[in-house]
């Protein structure tokens, strides 16, 4: 099993407030699934992605992502964690504004060490390999909103992650640049990445072969579509 969260708590303190944004979640998902989690503004999706991506810790539960309990690990454990298991793809990009596609591709090589010749070489292909062969040398400003993503999926790939984390990734583009960055995520799928895709848009999770709904912290259904 790729991860599995177990009895998972998640509890903010505002102020004197205490916050149950995920209350005892169960979750299981294998290598190769096409997982959407969806719910209602409040439901606890974000909470549980960024549990999920090792950008936030648990309250209370258990973690476990590739066979390593992720649950207590410090801030520099969790950050090698995020750079080899996890690609991550945003609504707004994340992009760096004055670097070329290449530039921003090859980050995460750099963070762990590639020399600078085969981390180029690695995200010149990886680009190739989205459709941005020709446009390796733009900036993203310089890019469509759907090519921007292209870059972002790219720099997802770089690493060869055991999980693929998409949030929102049609957010900030039009249906039909949406349509052509959901087909390079089934594409991805079909070639054994496994994809957990946040959305709130039910086309948009109707490309995943699993959809899990949240509402109020709590997992309330967890539907195979299809096998």
């Amino acid at each position: 099993m790729l991860i599995q969260i177990k009895n998972l708590y998640k509890v903010y303190q505002l102020g004197e407030i205490q916050v149950e944004a995920l209350k005892n979640v169960e979750l299981a998902i294998k290598k190769n699934e096409y997982v959407a989690i969806m719910g209602p503004s409040g439901s606890g999706k974000s909470t549980l992605m960024n549990i999920i991506g090792c950008l936030d810790v648990l309250t209370k539960g258990h973690y476990i992502l590739n066979d390593q309990d992720v649950s207590n690990m410090d801030d520099d454990r969790l950050a090698e964690i995020r750079n080899k298991e996890i690609g991550f793809v945003f609504q707004t990009f994340n992009l760096l504004p004055r670097a070329s596609a290449l530039h921003n591709v090859e980050l995460p090589l750099i963070y762990n060490g590639t020399p600078r010749a085969k981390r180029q070489e690695l995200a010149r292909q990886t680009l190739e390999e989205v459709g941005l062969g020709d446009r390796i040398h733009h900036k993203p400003s310089e890019l469509s909103g759907g090519q921007r993503q292209r870059v972002a999926i790219a720099r997802a790939l770089i690493n060869h992650p055991s999980i693929i984390l998409a949030d929102e990734p049609t957010g900030n583009l039009d249906s039909k640049s949406g349509e052509d960055i959901m087909k390079i995520f089934d594409q991805l799928n079909d070639a054994g990445n496994t994809i957990i895709l946040v959305t709130h848009e039910e086309d948009i999770a109707l490309h995943s072969n699993r959809i899990i709904r949240l509402l109020d912290g709590e997992i309330v259904s967890d539907d195979l579509i299809r096998s």
